[in-house]
């Protein structure tokens, strides 16, 4: 029993989360990687669970109360298939605000199964090709394209520091697009290992490359993931050996819990822009989520108001509820009726968080490879004295940009 206490262990449900054993208790499972180090997303699971305190203290849902079933999916693929089988085993109705970069060891399960699995992070392109899948953001697609369209205004040559994988190949292609669209050249591909313990050889490549015009100032964008600190910790020595260049990342890559380990205004993301799908923190429409974490998990330091996780699976689950207000009357919450209540179009608003949301089986950006990418607005933000704020007022729709990528 006491190793079912940690949250990390993803032994069941934190006590008063569930409101009963009848029938009407809907269960639900959020999965996330925990006690692995830098991948550790520990925010995700403790706001699911603050979610469902929330909700329950309220009455449930149409009177229905949620159980939140917790799993560690240990950043691992073999673990990753666990939590799935485990879904499956304890019959949840949907995996929600979840983050796995495994979706090639758990989407087959969920298929089989028929569970439908609302909101992911975004970390996988099988996000917006599987039919069990409902995201709610555009993913890395989305983010690169965007960066890309707003760097080839003012940078000269741009290097983009990715990893040395299948994924990584999919990244120059993206960003690409956006450059492509702002009439600027492609960028210079540099590849580097996604488990480097430093890059300074990475770091002053990609700074040879970025100042090779001595007439234009270039930009280095590192889009390595759990790994794009480690970078620009080698970055930030080498980079007082060239001229000055612009960095640019995305949010999938940074967010603002990175920015304040890495030294805020003083650390190496001071003037970076970055990409992100939502408004920054500090915006009145992230007010709800706030007081929900508040009310329900204030002394919780694992939940990060700014984080990217935590945003998107408080987005997930307002997707959630909708979805099951939308259920008519009289039927049983399943994965079968959660599933065709979004496949039959079902809009949801997130309070502006995100453009209105809805899932088709083939949307606009199908013909590039992503079937099920209903979300491609995002925002432009740079850090400033330590802080993400907004670089520009409201979203940018890049599908149209996308519809430019040559994705293989």
């Amino acid at each position: 029993m006491a190793a079912c206490t940690s949250l990390a262990a993803g032994c069941g449900v934190v006590p008063g989360v569930t409101g009963g054993a009848g029938d009407d208790t809907i269960t639900v499972m959020t999965w996330a990687p925990l006690e692995t180090g830098a991948a550790d997303k520990p925010g995700i699971p403790a706001l699911a669970l603050a979610y469902a305190r929330h909700v329950n203290a309220q009455g449930g849902i149409d009177g229905r109360k949620i159980k939140v079933l917790i799993c560690n999916d240990r950043n691992d693929s073999v673990e990753a298939a666990k939590c799935a089988r485990r879904a499956v085993k304890e019959d949840v109705v949907a995996v929600v605000g979840s983050y796995s970069q495994y979706a090639d060891s758990f989407f087959p399960v969920l298929e089989g199964a028929g569970i439908p699995y609302i909101g992911g992070y975004g970390a996988t392109n099988d996000e917006f090709t599987s039919p069990m899948s409902y995201p709610v953001n555009g993913g890395q697609p989305a983010l690169l394209a965007g960066l890309g369209k707003e760097l080839a205004a003012g940078c000269g040559p741009v290097v983009l520091v990715r990893p040395d994988t299948i994924a990584g190949d999919e990244l120059p292609t993206l960003i690409d697009s956006g450059l492509k669209a702002g009439g600027h050249g492609k960028a210079d591909d540099l590849r580097a290992a996604e488990d480097a313990t430093e890059y300074s050889a990475r770091s002053e490549r990609a700074l040879e490359r970025a100042t090779s015009d001595p007439a234009e100032r270039g930009c280095v964008v590192p889009a390595l993931g759990d790994r794009t600190s480690t970078f620009m910790d080698s970055f930030r020595r080498a980079r007082q050996d060239y001229p000055e260049v612009r960095t640019g990342t995305v949010l999938g890559s940074v967010d603002q819990t990175v920015i304040d380990a890495s030294g805020g205004r003083s650390g190496p993301y001071e003037g970076a822009y970055i990409t992100g799908w939502y408004p920054v923190e500090t915006d009145e429409r992230w007010d709800g989520m706030k007081r929900v974490i508040r009310e329900q998990a204030f002394a919780d330091t694992r939940i990060d108001p700014a984080d990217a996780g935590v945003q998107t699976s408080w987005i997930a689950y307002t997707v959630f509820r909708a979805v099951v207000e939308a259920v008519p009357d009289g039927e049983e919450v399943t994965a079968s009726t959660v599933r065709r209540t979004l496949d039959d179009g079902i809009e949801v608003s997130t309070g502006g968080l995100t453009p209105t949301l809805r899932w088709r089986f083939q949307d606009k950006l199908a013909s590039v490879g992503f079937p099920r990418l209903v979300n491609a607005d995002v925002t432009l933000q740079v850090v400033r004295d330590g802080r993400l704020v907004a670089a520009r007022e409201g979203f940018v729709d890049v599908t149209r940009t996308l519809e430019g990528a040559e994705v293989g």
